[in-house]
């Protein structure tokens, strides 16, 4: 009764139930929390209100307007058990990150549907593009069949690169236990090797004391070979950045964080509204440009001569 009287306490008083929902707290929690600290009550059904209000804000930020030209945008996927029509089903929300000119990353955007298809990632990208992004230097993906084909028709400049932590993980799902030390060994010497020249050779190597057992791990990266060697194109300090989704994985991981308490999800509103609370707590740490910026944006400079915009 007293906190709506003073509205600089009631607006921290929401910027904190927001704060908790972000973490993952029930509304529950919240209210068993907002009583033990500030020693007072605020109802689940205001707790409710307060973080439907969010709503509007991810409206607003879905529909912002983008920067025309990111250097590298990683894109991926994260599963969320939701209810559907009295059942709990699996539906995945699309996640694009930019790496910016000014050397800072950003969420680009969130997108919810079902299973991930190359065909989705199609409305994604439309999306981007009708929000003012005209052109992709490198995108980063997972090996989804059809993915590299469908940024081609959205972006076709872009150079595509296919995830190499992806593929050694999907190489290591056929070796058997007692190998999988020694093939992974000599499977560095692929993706680790200092020129596209000699990562070939570095195959033909794996090729030739493997392919009896593991025909088929050995076939699997020469029909993906120009999607996996893409980042051979660029020198160290941008290889580190576009061969793997590894940044985006760990966004995914970091979103796990703060919606693991909930083990599904009552509709899609609810999810977009966690994974957006996620996203913003998240990004709140990216404030400073990757490591060596000045060299990098000089190698894009280099590279890319008239595309990117100083």
């Amino acid at each position: 009764m007293i906190v709506p009287k003073r509205e600089g306490i009631a607006q921290g008083i929401e910027e904190v139930i927001v704060s908790f929902y972000a973490k993952g707290m029930s509304v529950s929690d919240i209210e068993d929390q907002i009583r033990e600290v500030y020693k007072f009550n605020v109802s689940t059904a205001t707790i409710s209100r307060i973080t439907n209000r969010v709503a509007e804000d991810i409206v607003a930020w879905q529909n912002r307007p983008l920067e025309p030209v990111y250097l590298i945008v990683w894109m991926n996927g994260i599963v969320f058990k939701v209810r559907e029509n009295s059942k709990v089903v699996n539906k995945t929300v699309y996640i694009a990150v930019g790496l910016k000119q000014d050397g800072l990353k950003e969420v680009l955007g969130m997108w919810l549907s079902k299973n991930e298809s190359a065909a989705y990632w199609m409305t994604v990208l439309t999306d981007l593009k009708a929000r003012g992004l005209e052109d992709i230097l490198i995108t980063a993906t997972n090996n989804l069949n059809g993915f590299t084909q469908t940024i081609k028709s959205v972006f076709p400049q872009s150079a595509t690169q296919v995830c190499v932590i992806h593929q050694i993980r999907n190489s290591c799902r056929y070796v058997v236990w007692k190998d999988k030390k020694e093939f992974t060994t000599d499977m560095k010497d692929v993706y680790a090797a200092p020129t596209r020249q000699a990562a070939m050779g570095a195959l033909d190597a794996l090729d030739v004391k493997w392919s009896a057992k593991y025909a088929y791990t050995i076939r699997s990266w020469r029909e993906n070979w120009e999607e996996l060697t893409v980042f051979f194109d660029f020198p160290l300090e941008i290889r580190q950045f576009n061969y793997t989704t590894n940044l985006i994985e760990n966004l995914n991981g970091k979103i796990r964080k703060y919606t693991k308490n909930k083990l599904s999800f009552p509709n899609d509103d609810a999810v977009l509204k966690s994974v957006y609370l996620a996203l913003r707590e998240v990004s709140k740490k990216w404030t400073m440009p990757i490591r060596n910026w000045g060299m990098i944006l000089n190698q894009f400079l280099t590279i890319f001569d008239k595309r990117v915009r100083i």
